[in-house]
């Protein structure tokens, strides 16, 4: 059953969308609509081989999602004749909470579950369903599919998901780890079983999503055991500009000491740490390469620090899985940095990653094995797609498969 697929990922202040034609993973249409409730909106899409650029205010998501869809179907690009045309509308959603260990098909209850996860997600949720609000007014007989970040994680054992504190915390309030990109880490363990030429539920991988927010996954089996995120995207390896793992005392002793506020350390935390707090510089793997060539001495701590929390996870994930058959980079800098994919396995050797460095300088922003012939762990970068794998999962629950 051949279907066009609308895959709406919807920011605070930003929807991206993808028009895909399914099961061929024709991509059809793609854009992003930017700065939504400013002055000055901006819409660019590339429909078929035409590119356009819309630049008008924008008020709202409804406003932004109808601008989407008028410039699809307007003719002159060359785009759908009628809205009527897609069939259906997978949704990326951040957080499903223990509610959700697979991508589900939207109806009233789910909608009502999403918002109700919301202050586990406040950042990412409301936009989320936003999106699905309007799309469903829009598109009121079109199914509508929700794909949670953290459903893939919902394998995790209790002992790796639980915090060691009071109990009825968990029990009353379900905090926990919950692990993110998870549809991103799901993508890529996919593909890496094929290019490893073995069934995926027989593959152990160690992911690496590195961009400008960064998780690590461990997966057995083809199913995730543990993961660096927890109950928000703050949790784990050093980010663009979140902290990841702090002593939890820090945040007292900012308040006694400095007298801030729980939404002053929040903003800090979340905004102002991460490389572009230790580098005072950028948030930008990029810059701060270029800037320690230059002798920065700023940019130079920020990506040591930054490249040893990535190590010290592949380290302890190797040892939690028993066996690896590969650790997989992914994501903007795991995808197209071959010095920071090197710098991650730095020492990693005796643990069996062995690293073929011409190998990892040919390896940008595609498929490819670097490890040495004989390494005993194989090392993959596999670019990541996560609409593409919205677009498949909304595609095979609209087609009933």
């Amino acid at each position: 059953m051949s279907l066009k697929v609308l895959v709406v990922n919807s920011g605070s202040s930003s929807i991206k969308f993808e028009l895909y034609q399914m099961p061929e993973e024709k991509v059809e249409a793609k854009g992003l609509l930017q700065r939504i409730g400013e002055p000055q909106s901006e819409l660019k899409c590339k429909i078929g081989a035409t590119e356009k650029v819309v630049a008008r205010p924008v008020p709202d998501h409804a406003d932004g999602l109808k601008l989407i869809m008028d410039t699809l179907t307007d003719s002159a690009n060359g785009g759908l004749k009628d809205i009527s045309e897609i069939g259906a509308v997978g949704h990326r959603v951040v957080h499903g909470g223990e509610a959700f260990s697979e991508t589900v098909l939207i109806d009233d209850a789910v909608q009502k579950a999403i918002e109700e996860h919301a202050a586990l997600a406040p950042l990412h949720n409301p936009p989320n369903l936003l999106g699905i609000q309007v799309a469903r007014r829009l598109m009121p007989n079109v199914p509508q599919v929700a794909v949670f970040d953290t459903a893939f994680h919902q394998t995790m054992p209790d002992f790796a998901f639980t915090y060691a504190i009071p109990w009825e915390l968990y029990e009353k309030d379900k905090i926990r780890r919950y692990g993110f990109h998870g549809t991103s880490h799901r993508y890529v363990a996919a593909r890496a079983a094929k290019l490893l030429g073995k069934p995926l539920a027989d593959t152990n991988l160690i992911t690496c999503h590195l961009g400008n927010g960064c998780s690590i996954t461990a997966i057995r089996g083809g199913k995730s055991v543990d993961t660096s995120m927890g109950l928000t995207p703050l949790e784990g390896l050093v980010m663009g500009t979140r902290s990841g793992d702090i002593d939890p005392a820090l945040i007292a002793h900012l308040v006694r000491a400095k007298g801030l506020s729980v939404q002053d350390i929040d903003k800090i935390l979340n905004k102002k740490s991460g490389l572009i707090g230790l580098s005072g510089l950028s948030n930008d793997v990029r810059t701060l390469l270029t800037a320690e060539k230059e002798g920065h001495v700023g940019a130079a701590r920020a990506l040591a620090v930054y490249c040893y929390r990535i190590r010290k996870y592949i380290g302890a994930y190797t040892a939690a899985l028993g066996t690896v058959h590969a650790v997989v980079f992914t994501a903007g800098v795991g995808e197209n940095s071959p010095v920071i994919r090197e710098r991650c396995l730095e020492h990693l050797g005796p643990l069996g990653y062995r690293l073929d460095r011409p190998k990892n300088e040919q390896a940008v922003r595609k498929e490819m094995d670097i490890a040495e012939e004989a390494s005993p762990i194989r090392i993959l970068v596999v670019p990541t797609n996560e609409e593409l794998m919205i677009a498949q999962d909304t595609w095979r629950i609209a087609a009933g498969r």
